[in-house]
């Protein structure tokens, strides 16, 4: 007789473990079924193998520049092969944990290739073997796989996706980026600090285009200052091979252009993996390769449920989690925990960036009153005993209720910090409530309070503005 389960989750990443765990903790019994490891592309091929890179090269370039602090460490060098060893020690012990967690809350993990049939069920296939599971209810939370651009080239040798560079074993001499976006501004930042040349050829106008252009700006001009070759408005029209290598052709202002490297990265961003997901007459309705579905996640299918990068909106693994933990209190017949509505954005670059809710632009754009208060980090004691670059502190607020609707950061710390900006929007708190939390010194934290303080022209360590 087959195994009967009140939820069955196939995808064990961000999204799937966080509401396998919830939804176990609330008493229901609950399977997750995944044909790798846990943890999904954040844990093992994304987020956290990227931000121990990010760390490791970061502290290197750190030392090589310790002499404006007093330090002399002229033979300073790296080890690649433990970085990497470094990275993977990382994710395994976060993976262990998941695994670990799995255990303790009795979720009943399936090993294997996961597809949905019809009638709520189930089938795991492992090794040619399949067995069928039921469920009350089922969540699609399978993840994303990297998009490839349908240009010539693309296939050839040297190409890769962010899953393949992060296998590569040794750095680089020369790597082009297509692609200006979160994924392709930290593996800039990774190795061009390790001494590889890196171009990034973005179609879009600016960097990370979908943040504050007053972002886009001046990160542009720290990676260029770092050696980080740019080209914004730039169409890749194919890749070729050339004798060491590969050669991007593009168009910029109208005219082409072309430069090599010894490896190309694909980072244009992700698509749902919904490959073999679907049995016959299970498939939901999609729109654009994404599974639609309803404020509390349905799909058009009774009983399944999807979140995630498989539905459209932010495809960020926190925002997976809280969908996830979201799920599992409504299918547990609860009050969601979490406000969904404000999803923050961060980018682990050097300086960090962060953002979450309405840029000043958006605001008008629709309509809305706004004001804005910003500080430039410059005059943040923080920010000089570690010589930030080019960093600021921006709030929007209502023009009329003084209510934040959202926050643009650059600085130290910016994505720790962004989750300060998270609270207030998403409890409609105004600036003046805010600011009634004293902060400490010396602390990048403390540059919050001076955009706030700024909305109004009294922020302690900003020149006065000039009287009209």
């Amino acid at each position: 007789m087959e195994e009967r389960f009140d939820l069955i989750i196939i995808g064990a990443g961000p999204g799937g473990y966080v509401c396998a765990i919830k939804a176990a903790k609330l008493g229901l019994k609950t399977a997750v079924v995944e044909e790798s490891r846990a943890g999904g592309t954040c844990l093992n091929r994304g987020c956290i193998p990227a931000k121990a890179m990010l760390h490791a090269s970061g502290l290197y370039r750190e030392i090589r520049q310790a002499e404006r602090f007093g330090i002399k460490a002229e033979e300073a060098s790296y080890d690649f092969d433990r970085i990497l060893a470094y990275k993977e020690e990382t994710t395994d012990q976060l993976v262990q944990g998941v695994e670990q967690l799995f255990k303790a809350n009795a979720v009943t993990c399936l090993e294997g290739r996961g597809k949905l049939l019809p009638g709520r069920q189930v089938e795991v296939e492992k090794d040619g073997e399949r067995q069928v599971y039921q469920a009350e209810h089922v969540v699609l939370a399978a993840g994303s796989r990297p998009v490839i651009l349908p240009i010539p080239g693309m296939d050839l040798p040297g190409v890769l996706t962010s899953d393949e560079l992060f296998r590569l074993r040794e750095v680089p001499e020369s790597l082009v980026i297509i692609g200006g976006g979160v994924i392709s501004v930290e593996f800039a930042t990774i190795y061009s600090s390790l001494g590889c040349k890196v171009t990034i050829l973005e179609a879009m106008p600016r960097l990370v285009p979908n943040m504050d252009k007053e972002i886009s700006q001046n990160l542009k001009m720290v990676l260029k200052k770092r050696g980080v070759d740019i080209h914004t408005g730039a169409a890749v029209r194919s890749v070729e091979e050339e004798p060491g290598g590969l050669v991007c052709r593009f168009e910029e202002k109208e005219k082409e252009q072309t430069v090599s490297g010894q490896y190309v990265l694909c980072a244009v961003g992700r698509r749902p993996a919904s490959e073999g997901l679907f049995g016959e007459g299970a498939v939901p309705d999609m729109e654009r390769g994404r599974i639609l579905v309803d404020e509390k996640f349905a799909t058009s299918i009774p009983g399944v449920y999807a979140i995630g990068d498989m539905i459209p909106g932010a495809q960020l693994a926190h925002a997976a989690s809280a969908q996830g933990m979201v799920l599992a209190e409504l299918l547990a017949g609860q009050e969601p925990s979490v406000d969904l509505s404000v999803v923050p954005g961060c980018v682990y670059t050097e300086p960090e960036i962060a953002s979450a809710g309405l840029d000043e632009e958006t605001a008008k754009a629709q309509g809305i009153p706004v004001r804005t208060g910003k500080f430039i980090m410059s005059a943040n004691g923080k920010s000089l005993i570690s010589k930030e670059e080019r960093g600021f502190i921006k709030v929007v607020v209502h023009e009329e209720t003084e209510e934040i609707l959202g926050a643009q950061m650059m600085c130290g710390r910016a994505t720790d910090m962004i989750g300060e900006f998270v609270s207030a929007i998403s409890n409609h708190l105004t600036a003046s409530q805010v600011l009634r939390a004293m902060r400490p010194h010396p602390t990048y934290n403390e540059g919050v309070a001076e955009a706030l303080e700024e909305l109004e022209g009294g922020a302690i360590h900003v020149m006065p503005r000039k009287k009209r």
